[in-house]
């Protein structure tokens, strides 16, 4: 892999009395796939919110290329370029088409030209399979399709990094394997990705690295050939105990 693209040192988060992240170190270098799998109430998200700055650290460093993150405030929508963000519930403007709901950042963050937004759309579009949808609104689709189009507008910002928080729990069972798919043909085009998720055949046969997270702690970060046959960790392999036995 290439150099680190994000150092995250010592961070922690407290909401009140309550310590969500604890100590947490993780150095995730371009082009890895991190899959970060937990209990829920472990942290995992709030540690990707962290990242995105949708939350803001207690104690602790996370630096994007260098740079620490605390001090992008103000060019936080740049930032949030560099650094996308796929969430469960979407995020889509119901009042947009698909179409416009992919060009919107582009335009007003990058000030792309509409014809250079409109391409780029297009071609992300094409790339999750919702090209033929470019004028339909998001009341119209399947929650699996309005999370491909969720993919493809953060694609188009062109980013270093995506972050996913559990993308496909908000879907129907017979959903998830579409945007499983999109996310496997991603992995291997050298995108930056880290990926919050609770399928761990996917973490398992995408991930170059994947993170056990519990009570707000990383308690193993290996190889998913490690530690899905041979967890080190008692925690780990009580969480991971039905699987393992499957």
């Amino acid at each position: 892999m290439g150099e680190s693209i994000i150092s995250i040192n010592n961070l922690s988060k407290s909401f009140g009395d309550h310590e969500v992240l604890r100590k947490i170190d993780i150095e995730v270098k371009k082009g890895e796939v991190i899959c970060i799998v937990g209990s829920s109430g472990s942290g995992k998200s709030t540690l990707l919110r962290c990242i995105n700055k949708l939350e803001r650290q207690t104690s602790g460093q996370i630096m994007f290329n260098g740079r620490e993150i605390r001090d992008v405030q103000k060019e936080i929508n740049h930032y949030r370029s560099k650094v996308g963000m796929v969430f469960q519930s979407f995020n889509l403007f119901n009042n947009m088409t698909v179409l416009e709901n992919c060009m919107l950042c582009t335009r007003r963050v990058l000030h792309l030209s509409k014809n250079e937004a409109f391409d780029r759309a297009i071609t992300h579009l094409k790339e999750v399979g919702m090209a033929p949808f470019i004028n339909a609104r998001p009341s119209q689709l399947s929650g699996g399709q309005k999370q491909r189009v969720a993919i493809a507008r953060s694609l188009c910002m062109n980013p270093d990094v995506l972050l996913f928080d559990e993308p496909t729990s908000a879907l129907d069972p017979e959903m998830v394997g579409e945007v499983l798919n999109v996310m496997k043909n991603l992995a291997t085009t050298g995108l930056t990705m880290i990926i919050v998720t609770h399928e761990m055949a996917f973490a398992r046969d995408v991930s170059t690295r994947t993170i056990f997270m519990d009570r707000g702690y990383v308690a193993e970060d290996a190889a998913p050939s490690e530690l899905f046959t041979n967890p080190k960790n008692p925690r780990t392999r009580e969480f991971l105990s039905r699987y393992l036995a499957g």
